[in-house]
């Protein structure tokens, strides 16, 4: 082969990898769609701060202690870390992973989106990798619903409500005022309303068009079967629930509630009172209710197996309890 056909087929090699490299770096960024039908986390879990997510067989959480991201089996079991981020509202769906993130946890945390001050709304792969910044707002509240993230985001002086598709593309504003996107199923967004009225409104993601579904007057809203569950704004922020089925309320405490979660066939919450606060567990129909600690607790959230939580003020460590147990102690997991 002579030098000149050499040189024709190099040049012929590097205009081929050239003309292919925009394809590449499409593909490489593509984001596959999620199966019909995908939730990124449940309501409960995400009016708690979104600390733990469970989602294909594993539970990703926020562990303050070690700081970071980290992912094990519902029972506790193989713990593993993801990345030193301080993060939260945990999201998960089809191959990816996505959350708010403030900066490094601890001192060990590097990186460009690991420095203290820099926040961002991220996604990456279920084992952590391939991190991508989709959004640099204060992300307040988001969801998942099948291929859209819907973000809640604040700045100084403004407040928008917007969908993006998960590679972060196609941004979309939908309202400039409060609506919190927790609380989705089957494609609909249910949301208690912060303008004239604090009734529940239903969000069809397919039409962008909400209805009104139920003049109550609620706060954060959590669907669960043919119910919706929620503090009652006008009675004390009691908990109650509401059967769409029956168009019926249902008490389920006159106790002030300060946060809630459920789950499991059970409801977990914190009653507010200035002599004797304490984080108590019941069934779903607010039978048998038991008190689980005494005190001041937050940021309730729910796996398939324990339910965890934080003392009011200290969030450098978690408690957990085996769902419907009375029995709590510290969460310390150690890496596997």
């Amino acid at each position: 082969m002579s030098a000149r056909t050499k040189t024709i087929l190099i040049l012929a090699a590097l205009i081929l990898i050239l003309a292919l490299l925009p394809l590449g770096m499409y593909f490489s960024r593509r984001v596959s769609a999620n199966p019909p039908g995908t939730v990124g986390n449940t309501a409960g879990n995400l009016n708690n701060g979104g600390l733990f997510c469970e989602y294909g067989g594993s539970v990703y959480f926020y562990d303050p202690q070690a700081g970071g991201l980290f992912a094990m089996q519902p029972d506790e079991s193989g713990v593993r870390r993801l990345n030193s981020l301080k993060v939260g509202n945990i999201l998960a769906g089809g191959h990816s992973l996505y959350y708010f993130q403030s900066g490094a946890a601890s001192p060990s945390g590097s990186g460009l989106w690991q420095v203290p001050g820099i926040h961002s709304f991220d996604r990456c792969d279920l084992d952590g990798n391939g991190a991508t910044v989709l959004t640099t707002d204060v992300v307040v509240a988001a969801q998942l619903v099948d291929n859209f993230l819907y973000l809640l985001t604040t700045a100084p002086s403004s407040i928008s409500f917007y969908k993006l598709k998960t590679d972060g593309s196609g941004q979309v504003q939908l309202a400039d005022y409060l609506i919190n996107p927790a609380c989705a199923a089957d494609g609909v967004i249910y949301y208690n309303g912060t303008q004239s009225n604090h009734y529940l409104y239903a969000l069809d993601t397919a039409t962008d068009v909400s209805v009104e579904r139920f003049r109550g007057n609620l706060y954060n809203p959590v669907l669960s079967g043919d119910y919706v569950y929620y503090m009652d704004v006008a009675e004390n922020y009691r908990l109650c629930r509401y059967s769409f089925s029956q168009n019926a309320v249902q008490v389920l405490t006159n106790d002030r509630v300060d946060c809630f979660n459920v789950g499991g066939g059970y409801i977990y919450y914190q009653k507010n009172s200035a002599t004797e606060p304490e984080l108590i567990c019941m069934l779903e129909d607010g039978q048998n209710p038991q008190v689980v600690a005494q005190g001041n607790y937050t940021h309730i959230n729910m796996t398939s197996r324990y339910v965890y939580f934080q003392a009011f003020g200290d969030d450098t460590c978690l408690y957990h309890a085996p769902l419907g147990s009375t029995a709590f102690s510290l969460f310390a997991p150690a890496e596997e």
